[in-house]
């Protein structure tokens, strides 16, 4: 079967589907939500009031687990799975390659009497044991060094996973190594949630505040495309490395911008609706569902959680985004950017702290409720400005160097918006008087009526902006939506747990007087120093990347640039201090992502070769031949008209053909001996195959184009 044969098929196949499920094939009605979740009520229904409440002190306040609960727990979880058709249970943790890892054991064992019995014991609940070595560690393992422990964390629930022949207890854990280094993204994330919430607790003391519980929360919007599974599996890029490595761009993409919350396909609906019912069960609060900017391009929304549960829940739903989609005939594409010329795909990462009952981020029209929001949008402003590079390096990797910068994505510059009101009050804050004609002049003093009542949205919107103050939250929109949000958010804790700590350091220092009036000296010193790094305009223009020079702000464009402050003595120091990471760990992760960046980008010019000279040469080649064929005919059989059409065709073609494999050369050489090399090379090559892909008879390409995939679903 040809090429175009495959690709006709796949076409007419896709065409022929009903774009709806007849009614009466999807339920009524759903269960309870969470049903699969070993949630604070399942609890009390398996445990004692005693056990569960001290459970549900370490899941709300963090408290040391006491261990002598373990083994009433895990009876208790074992029965509850077991009731649901569990017959196996794993650990579910997260290394450091960015997905979830899960080694399945059967609750059953032999009894030594010929028959098995169900076993699941408080040893089994708090640790595992796995091959440590076989995972992204940086240094911290070697090949020799393999063992690695899971340990049981109680702040995220327990969930069960089904499949068409059963169901699988997951427990979610961290992963650290024999000697005691995190291995993973989760161990860091809470370690950061700890670090922060010690400083909050502190810097409201000197607000006469003395709540212990401080939940720091995360909703993530997760962008992903789909494709018809009959154009994926005809796309060996899309298979290897998840996005296309050519493709010339259709004359129609997202130019209409029609595709933007515009009316969803019953097929897609139907995809959208099946994940909701999954994640319901699940206990996920799927919010909002929509098209995005791109054709083919999609967000699910969450309602906001508790962070640690808010990123293990993110990584589930991108799993069941895949599994669903699988079913349905698609494929889920998480990578940054699998489509060159329209938007890619991003994680944004809506970012809040609340003390007790208390957001600190939602501005209101008590004079006290101001001080305390105004001083913690001062801590996150100074964190920024300081440590932007640590936040840019949170988001580096391989997809996300195609994304930042381009469509609807911010650039490679950390900066943060704030709007117009926001900014006018920092700005006062910072003169100490009111001059602006919104508010009439006078003494401007933090915690006093002078200080308007601020709506919750505050400010305008800016998709431009990578960190953009947005109501009663940070929007980080700089993340990829391949990315786990742990390191970003993670990151983000820590710098501003170490700005919060300044303030009540300043604060420390006065001896008496006004809280208020030392409160806003602080705060003026503090956006004096780092005002710089607020930009309410385009970030996307050439104007702002100037600008952002001039201010000193850093540009870290690629992932090899973003990844350096990772062996920075200060930021050593910095996460050492705050008991985040050790410099050990910082240091693997600076391995990690530069192994993984090198191997992707290796990988990538591997198979852009393979389907190059494979591929795209041979349906060049019979294309040229065709249009020799046909003008030599034309010469043999004395026709004028055509020939000078033909000629010049084929020795168009000639020369894009000569092109490709120049370009197929230079790159091969390029890989065995000059890595610096690599992506100019590779982007040198997609431009010789995308100019044959207009050249060559549409019947003769062998790759599906563009226009199929993004519109035929």
């Amino acid at each position: 079967m040809s090429s175009n044969d495959r690709r006709s098929n796949a076409v007419e196949h896709i065409a022929s589907r009903p774009g709806y499920l007849p009614m009466g094939c999807v339920e009524a009605s759903v269960g309870e939500f969470g049903e699969d979740v070993f949630t604070l009520e399942a609890m009390r229904s398996y445990l004692p009031t005693a056990v569960t409440d001290a459970l549900q002190a370490t899941i709300e306040f963090c408290r040391p687990l006491d261990p002598q609960i373990a083994g009433s727990v895990a009876e208790a979880m074992k029965r509850w799975a077991i009731e649901r058709g569990a017959t196996h249970f794993t650990h579910w943790f997260q290394p450091l390659n960015g997905g979830t890892a899960e080694k399945h054991d059967a609750f059953l064992e032999p009894d030594g009497h010929g028959n098995a019995i169900m076993v699941f014991s408080g040893k089994h609940l708090i640790g595992g044991e796995t091959d440590a070595s076989s995972f992204p560690s940086g240094g911290l393992r070697c090949t020799f060094e393999a063992r690695g422990y899971t340990a049981w964390d109680p702040t995220s629930p327990a969930f069960i996973k089904r499949h068409s022949n059963g169901a699988t207890l997951c427990i979610p854990t961290a992963f650290c190594s024999y000697t005691g280094e995190a291995l993973d993204k989760k161990t860091p994330l809470l370690r950061s949630i700890q670090a922060l919430s010690r400083s909050v607790v502190r810097l409201m003391s000197f607000f006469g505040l003395s709540e212990e519980r401080v939940k720091v929360t995360l909703g993530a919007e997760q962008e992903y495309f789909l494709i018809d599974k009959h154009f994926y599996l005809q796309r060996p890029d899309l298979l290897q490395t998840g996005r296309t490595l050519f493709g010339a761009p259709p004359p129609r993409h997202q130019q209409l911008e029609d595709h933007y919350f515009g009316a969803i396909k019953p097929r897609i609906l139907n995809f959208m609706t099946e994940v909701e019912r999954e994640l319901w069960k699940l206990g996920i609060p799927a919010k909002t569902r929509h098209n995005e900017a791109a054709p083919a391009q999609f967000e699910i929304a969450p309602y906001f959680e508790e962070l640690n549960l808010a990123v293990d829940h993110n990584m589930m739903v991108m799993e069941v985004l895949r599994q669903v989609a699988d079913r349905n005939g698609l494929v889920c594409l998480m990578h940054e950017k699998p489509f060159a010329g329209i938007n890619g795909s991003g994680k944004h990462c809506n970012w809040s702290i609340d003390y007790g009952a208390l957001s600190m981020l939602k501005p209101g029209s008590d004079p006290h409720r101001n001080a305390i929001f105004l001083t913690t949008l001062c801590a996150v402003i100074r964190a920024v400005d300081l440590h932007s590079d640590l936040l840019r390096c949170a988001t580096a990797g391989a997809g996300n160097d195609h994304r930042l910068g381009a469509s609807e994505a911010p650039p490679a510059i950390i900066s943060i918006f704030l709007g117009d009101q926001l900014t006018e009050v920092i700005e006062q804050i910072e003169a100490g008087s009111v001059t602006g004609s919104s508010r009439k002049a006078g003494a401007m003093r933090i915690g006093a009526d002078m200080l308007p009542p601020l709506p919750r949205d505050a400010t305008d919107r800016n998709r431009t902006s990578p960190f953009a103050f947005t109501g009663n939250k940070f929007e980080f929109r700089a993340p990829g939506s391949s990315q786990s949000a742990s390191t970003a958010i993670m990151m983000l804790n820590t710098i501003v747990a170490e700005s919060i700590d300044y303030i009540s350091d300043e604060l420390e220092k006065f001896s008496g007087g006004d809280f208020n009036t030392n409160l806003q000296n602080v705060l003026q010193k503090i956006i004096r120093q780092h005002k710089r790094v607020v930009f309410n305009g385009d970030n996307y223009s050439g104007e702002w990347v100037e600008e952002a020079a001039r201010r000193g702000l850093p540009n870290l464009r690629t992932t090899l640039e973003a990844i350096m402050p990772l062996k920075n003595p200060e930021n050593h120091a910095l996460f050492t201090r705050y008991g985040v990471l050790s410099a050990t760990e910082m240091l693997s992760r600076y391995e990690v992502s530069l192994e993984e960046y090198q191997r992707k980008v290796r990988i990538e010019c591997g198979v852009a070769l393979e389907i190059a000279r494979s591929m795209i040469l041979g349906a060049a080649a019979d294309e040229y031949i065709r249009l020799g064929n046909a003008l030599a005919g034309a010469g043999q059989n004395g026709i004028s008209g055509g020939r000078t059409a033909l000629k010049g065709a084929l020795e168009k073609l000639g020369c894009a053909i000569d092109e490709l494999s120049i370009s197929c050369d230079q790159l091969e050489d390029a890989m065995n001996n000059d890595d610096s090399a690599l992506l100019g090379r590779l982007l040198q090559l997609r431009t010789a195959s995308d100019k044959l892909e207009y050249l060559v008879d549409d019947r003769l390409w062998p790759l599906p184009k563009y226009r199929e995939m993004l519109f035929i679903y």
